[in-house]
């Protein structure tokens, strides 16, 4: 949705999970939705595309995990850089989770990059946090940005400019739905940015907040992050309030427009494991520009210099 706002036109997405294919399907139905497994996925007839971008699996390198690494089996860098190489495109944009900073991955961060200086492609490491793009939580995730190497030097990473943005201003109407008494105080209570939203994965985690050190952060937001609602607090509801599905995608930065598919654990994993959309954004349009900077500089054919920018993610 990010990089759409951004100006691109997405061309193919593949995607494993079921209800995650669901809910791209039933927003944006021209899109095309590649549903199976990435690591059998081939490139072919996506060639020259100018943008690869990809969320890679975080739990190899969360710090909530094991970070095994180049040794679990959802490490997909690997099929990136496959896939990467088989299509060429013009630019690359990853992203994962603040755990691969870690110095224990730094060998790591250093081969993908130099794998990536073989197949022609300049690349940088950032570590952003999605509050500095009007995302109501910190959210920090490593991003790689990458470009053929005659586009790079027209690529800035955005520089953030929005104003804070808290938890009590982005669900106070939604947790107030249901006329709940006690709304005043918990506004009061809720003036921070959000901890970081996480979503679990199909083998560890449920519709819940995360694990007991971020609860406590929540807690102290006026939120029971021991689950998630179907409804917002009734009238008389004494406590702590939990989020709502809905509540929790506004977390993330979605409108409330976006449609998800699936049940209650299926939704939330969708919401928990996302890329916000204004970060992505914002990110994109940076990517857009340089670009768009390199095709006024090096073409002459009229019609590329306005073509639109496309993107296989």
């Amino acid at each position: 949705m990010g990089l759409e706002l951004a100006g691109f036109n997405h061309l193919g997405l593949v995607e494993i999970d079921q209800y995650a294919c669901m809910t791209l399907r039933t927003n944006r139905p021209s899109w095309n939705v590649i549903e199976g497994d990435l690591r059998c996925f081939s490139g072919r007839g996506f060639e020259g595309i100018d943008l690869f971008a990809g969320g890679v699996p975080c739990p190899p390198f969360s710090v909530a995990g094991a970070q095994l690494g180049v040794n679990d089996e959802r490490d997909l860098f690997p099929d990136a850089l496959r896939l990467i190489k088989e299509l060429k495109p013009r630019s690359i944009l990853l992203e994962n989770v603040k755990g691969l900073f870690d110095p224990k991955f730094q060998l790591y961060r250093n081969s993908i990059l130099e794998q990536l200086e073989s197949f022609g492609y300049h690349a940088h490491w950032n570590l952003i946090n999605a509050s500095d793009f009007g995302v109501p939580q910190l959210r920090p995730r490593t991003i790689l940005v990458g470009f053929k190497k005659d586009i790079f030097s027209n690529f800035q990473f955005p520089t953030p400019n929005y104003p804070k943005k808290t938890v009590g201003d982005s669900l106070l109407d939604l947790m107030s739905n249901n006329s709940w008494n006690n709304i005043d105080n918990w506004y009061k209570g809720a003036q921070e940015i959000a901890p970081t939203l996480v979503g679990g994965s199909k083998k560890h985690g449920g519709p819940d907040l995360g694990p007991t050190r971020a609860r406590m952060a929540w807690s102290k937001l006026g939120i029971d992050g021991s689950g998630i609602a179907n409804f917002p607090p009734p009238k008389d509801f004494q406590g702590l309030p939990k989020l709502t599905n809905r509540m929790a995608a506004r977390i993330q930065g979605f409108p409330d427009s976006w449609v998800f598919a699936g049940g209650k654990t299926a939704v939330y994993r969708q919401i928990g494991n996302a890329f916000p959309p204004p970060v992505a954004h914002e990110i994109g349009l940076a990517i857009f520009k340089a670009l768009k900077l390199s095709l006024k500089d090096d073409s002459t054919d009229n019609e590329r210099k306005e073509k639109i920018p496309q993107i296989a993610a």
